[in-house]
């Protein structure tokens, strides 16, 4: 089991940078590939980015609306995922979702909110023009 806390959301405006944390607790950290996803009102959650394992050389995705603005991070010192998110635009705006990926899933699946087993409760972004 795997516990998952997202901070760091706010009311920004467009051209802003924010950075979420998602800090995870219970089984190894380091075990789990880890994503992003965020849902707007009346919309589908969508993926946002993920990041691999260490072994696997922290391999990243991302979704092609935040690729050069969106960062995924992690620290395994201290069992923490990263989303730095640059030049903010309105259309960001969501509650965003950590979420610890299933073991053994390929990155062609990354994209796929039931790839991922754990879930964090969200943190609001807000994204003013």
């Amino acid at each position: 089991q795997v516990q998952l806390v997202e901070s760091g959301g706010g009311l920004v405006q467009a051209g802003d940078s924010l950075r979420l944390s998602c800090a995870a607790s219970g089984r190894t950290f380091s075990s789990y590939g880890m994503g992003w996803f965020r849902q707007a009102p009346g919309k589908e959650r969508e993926f946002v980015a993920a990041i691999g394992l260490r072994w696997n050389g922290d391999r990243t995705s991302y979704a092609d609306s935040v690729k050069g603005r969106f960062t995924i991070s992690r620290d395994s010192a201290k069992n923490t995922v990263y989303l730095q998110m640059n030049s903010l635009k309105p259309e960001d705006t969501a509650v965003y979702y950590c979420a610890a990926l299933r073991s053994g899933i390929g990155t062609s699946l990354w994209v796929l909110p039931e790839s991922y087993d754990y879930w964090g409760q969200g943190t609001q972004v807000t994204v003013s023009s």
